[in-house]
């Protein structure tokens, strides 16, 4: 199972500590074009429609969003399909004065869309449920496999950076999974409820509701927001640390039978 799903949790574990900071880089990085012609006489909506049609004929003017100050560019929102775009224009002259939202903008969405949706709409929310479904599976029967005894638990808590690399390795994913394990359930139960929100329904109003969307991002305060960054890679280890203990343990071992026979 960790072997299936390990793509899965590298995947979602860079795009979930690159997203943490997404409010902050979207006010840091957000287009901010200032109309230079002199203010005249505004477009009306219909206009500016007419115009947004005739720059791009293959589109369908969804929602004209109006600039709050005479220096601002108006905000149109056009599809075709499956696909959006927004774009901003002069409402003075209706000129076309570019994308609305920068390339960074565009890879911070790209990121939370894989993150949450897998890139495939509601189909990928699913198959993104029943990842987080697995991955909470995989966490409990890691902890059952690690846990060594009362009297050898510190131990298995630490690494030996002096051991050889397939005992470096073991050591660098029991001891990420033990330090993480409170961190990795949080984000494996709120993964469940963001895309099976119905099987918490008997706690919905309740605190739980209220904690769990903060406790997923950390977005409390600079010190958790930097530190749920740097944790939300520890799934995307534990999954190469895990894939290398498969490698060492059964086959390389199942090579060198192979080898010998």
């Amino acid at each position: 199972m960790g072997l299936g799903v390990g793509i899965y949790v590298l995947a979602i574990s860079i795009s979930g500590g690159a997203i943490v900071y997404r409010p902050e880089l979207t006010r840091m990085f957000s287009r901010k074009t200032v109309v230079t012609a002199e203010p005249g006489h505004r477009m009306t909506l219909q206009e500016l429609t007419q115009r947004a049609q005739r720059a791009y004929p293959t589109y369908e003017v969804d929602n004209i969003r109006e600039a709050q100050t005479p220096d601002e560019p108006d905000d149109v929102v056009m599809e075709r399909a499956h696909k959006r775009i927004e774009r901003l224009f002069d409402p003075c002259t209706g000129s076309d004065l570019g994308d609305a939202h920068s390339a960074i903008e565009h890879i911070l969405g790209w990121l939370l869309d894989l993150h949450v949706n897998l890139l495939a709409g509601q189909t990928g929310r699913l198959v993104n449920g029943i990842g987080s479904c697995f991955v909470t599976l995989l966490s409990l029967t890691g902890a059952i496999l690690w846990w060594p005894g009362i009297k050898n638990w510190r131990r298995s808590a630490t690494v030996n950076w002096k051991a050889r690399f397939p005992r470096l390795n073991w050591d660098l994913h029991n001891t990420i999974g033990f330090w993480c394990s409170c961190f990795l359930l949080v984000w494996e139960v709120s993964g469940i409820y963001f895309c099976f929100p119905v099987v918490f329904s008997p706690l919905s109003g309740g605190s739980f509701i209220a904690w769990i969307s903060p406790l997923h991002i950390g977005r409390f305060n600079w010190l958790t927001e930097a530190l749920w960054t740097m944790l939300g890679l520890a799934p995307g280890i534990m999954a190469g640390t895990g894939a290398l203990m498969w490698w060492n343990r059964v086959l390389r071992k199942k090579l060198r039978r192979s080898r010998g026979a």
